[in-house]
């Protein structure tokens, strides 16, 4: 009776963080995507690329921030006092010696791109790591609970006020600081509200003891994050330093629009999954039916939202940001079906960190990237749309090196996740095709276009879900009539 219940638990927390963290991903992605639309209107895609230039300088100094203590204290069944307070303090420390050497060597990074006003962007964007470093363990201490509902309206307050920020400075005419001001204010607002509404505070205790645990498993989850976080921005660094920010412009915004779908699906995955799957990590056999079920349903939503981007990309460019983006559409075709593989890696990933295998993770992401170095070469020898074909093909690769040990860890080989995912594959594809050839054949303007092709994809993907009794659809569509029955209970 007693495990009975505990599974009934369990099943209720992950349908409501999967609910709340999709929630808080809609939310913040739909008001984050529209600031992004009028932001897009009023700066230029130079403006956008000079903030592309200093994204890899931050997000590397901010994957040593966290050094994957978050990780290690979600998955560690029981935590005390001691270890949370001993992680706040880490980060803190690591949070300004990273701004400070951010602060420091910003001469030598507007020196490389030759962009002297990097300088001053780089001394007032680095205040970020101080505001990350006092807020990360608030959000890890919510996402151990697996309670989203909180980080939800924490992160769309922020969101809108940053918004709001941002497009005020915009319309005044600070052009490229109205990027850095609405950034800085959105995580000023998080760390805020979080430490006003979330009860955790530190104690003035250090505990070596916990840190050494911490560490042990964390450290190759730093080193990891910080190999993986360095790829996927080194393209950023190549395009600014080899093509110009104008062109970086347009790939950033692409990127953008890919990330929309795709990278905000894989953080809402793995922020719900890896703490559920952490709790099943001594029941095999549930492990691996959890396991399975997220790869299908994800896989499944990847794929359609991706095609249907990848198909939709020249209308949706033209009608929501303007013909000035047009040369951002090529880039966003190619990058969607990169995209389509980024929550089918972070999957396979999260059962080795699961599993405890921390070592193995770092491992696979060396090799990883050290196959990725032909990509760079051949991104400033011929070209940013040949670049981006061949990180779609280091993609593949990745995929089959990560499925190959995660399948092995819980008996989930890669034949058979390719027969759960190849089903969803078909769908998307055939709707995509379908969807572009619509766009192409029907002669309505852009905006008719686009609004045509949504509604014909969203249509078919319906009808052969249904004719093709697709398990992810059925599972998607009894989980959202549950929940929203739930509330009106409630």
């Amino acid at each position: 009776m007693s495990e009975n219940i505990n599974n009934s638990s369990l099943k209720q927390k992950t349908i409501s963080g999967f609910f709340w963290s999709f929630s808080d991903n809609f939310a913040n992605q739909l008001i984050h995507f529209i600031v992004g639309i009028i932001l897009a209107r009023l700066l230029s895609p130079a403006e956008f690329g000079l903030i592309g230039m200093i994204t890899i300088f931050i997000a590397v100094s901010e994957s040593f921030i966290d050094s994957g203590f978050s990780q290690a204290l979600i998955r560690k069944k029981e935590c005390t006092v001691a270890d949370f307070s001993t992680v706040f303090y880490f980060n803190l420390v690591v949070g300004i010696l990273f701004f400070m050497i951010l602060f420091i060597s910003a001469p030598a990074i507007a020196s490389f791109f030759k962009e002297p006003r990097l300088m001053e962007l780089v001394r007032v964007l680095g205040i970020v790591l101080i505001i990350d470093a006092i807020t990360a363990i608030q959000r890890t201490i919510l996402t151990r609970n697996i309670d989203f509902k909180l980080q939800t309206k924490v992160s769309v307050i922020a969101t809108v006020f940053s918004g709001v920020v941002g497009i005020a400075m915009a319309f005044k005419g600070f052009g490229v600081w109205s990027l850095v001001a609405r950034t800085l204010s959105q995580r000023a607002m998080n760390s805020l509200l979080l430490w006003i509404w979330n009860k955790w505070k530190p104690k003035l205790l250090f505990s070596l003891r916990s840190f050494k645990e911490l560490f042990s498993f964390g450290s190759k989850l730093l080193l990891s994050g910080l190999i993986d976080t360095i790829y996927k921005n080194v393209y950023y660094l190549i395009i600014g330093k080899y093509f110009s920010a104008q062109e970086l412009g347009y790939y950033t915004r692409a990127d953008s629009f890919k990330n929309l779908p795709s990278k905000n699906l894989n953080g809402i995955i793995s922020r719900v999954s890896f703490p559920v799957l952490s709790q099943l990590q001594d029941d095999p056999e549930r492990l691996k039916a959890g396991y399975k079920k997220l790869i299908k349903t994800t896989m499944y939503i990847t794929f359609i939202l991706m095609a249907g981007m990848a198909a939709t990309a020249e209308p949706m460019i033209n009608v929501l940001i303007g013909e000035k983006w047009e040369p951002a559409v090529p880039y966003l075709q190619l990058l969607c079906f990169v995209g389509a593989m980024y929550p089918l890696h972070s999957l396979n990933l999260n059962m080795l960190n699961v599993r405890g295998r921390s070592d193995l993770y770092l491992k696979l992401e060396i090799i990883k990237k050290i196959l990725a170095i032909p990509t760079i070469l051949i991104g400033i020898i011929w070209g940013i749309k040949v670049m981006i074909l061949g990180m779609w093909v280091n993609s593949i690769i990745s995929y089959y090196l990560n499925s190959y040990y995660s399948g092995r860890l819980v008996s989930y080989p890669i034949c058979e996740q390719l027969e759960d995912i190849v089903p969803s594959l078909y769908i998307a594809l055939f709707m995509g095709v379908i969807v572009f050839i619509i766009g192409k054949l029907i002669p309505l303007g852009a905006a008719s276009a686009f609004l045509v092709q949504i509604l014909l994809g969203s249509i078919l993907i319906i009808v052969i879900s249904e004719l093709f009794k697709m398990e992810s659809y059925f599972f998607i569509k009894e989980t959202i009539k549950a929940k929203f029955k739930t509330i009106n209970n409630a």
